[in-house]
C-alpha cells in the first residue's frame, strides 16, 4: 500500500507528530510514503523512508493526483490549513476531485486520518 502525504506549512508539525504516533501501523504493514517536497523532507528528518515528490505549490500535488489516477496511490493524507492562502488552490482542488473519481480516502485533518488508519 502507498500512503500519500501532504501538509499545508502551518500543518507539517502536526503531520510529523501524527506519522510518529502511528509509526508502528506503517512499518508492521510494510506502507511506503511518498510526499509533497517539503513534507518529504520534514518526515525523513524525523526517520521515516519517503519517496519525495516537488512541493506543492510547484507541480507536488499534481504529481500525486497523476499516481493516484494510474492507481499508484491507496491513500491520502492531507492536512490543509483552512486558515491560509494557498497559490496552488487549483491543484488541491483537483487531487480531491481525482479521490473522488477514483475512489480513494482522503483525511485532510488529523481525526480523519486516525480513523483512515484504525482501519489499515
Amino acid at each position: 500500500m502507498t500512503i500519500a502525504i501532504i501538509a499545508h506549512n502551518g500543518k507539517k508539525a502536526e503531520m510529523v507528530q501524527f506519522l510518529n504516533e502511528h509509526k508502528e501501523v506503517l512499518m508492521s504493514k510494510g506502507i511506503k510514503l511518498i510526499a509533497t517536497g517539503n513534507t518529504g523532507n520534514k518526515t525523513e528528518a524525523a526517520g521515516f523512508k519517503v519517496e519525495k515528490l516537488l512541493s506543492g505549490p510547484l507541480g507536488g500535488d499534481a504529481q500525486i493526483a497523476s499516481r493516484l489516477a494510474e492507481g499508484h496511490v491507496q491513500m491520502i493524507l492531507f492536512f490543509r490549513d483552512p486558515l491560509d492562502k494557498h497559490p496552488h488552490e487549483p491543484d488541491i482542488v483537483m487531487l480531491m476531485r481525482l479521490c473522488d473519481v477514483h475512489d480513494i480516502p482522503i483525511a485532510t485533518n488529523p481525526a480523519t486520518a486516525r480513523l483512515m488508519m484504525k482501519a489499515i
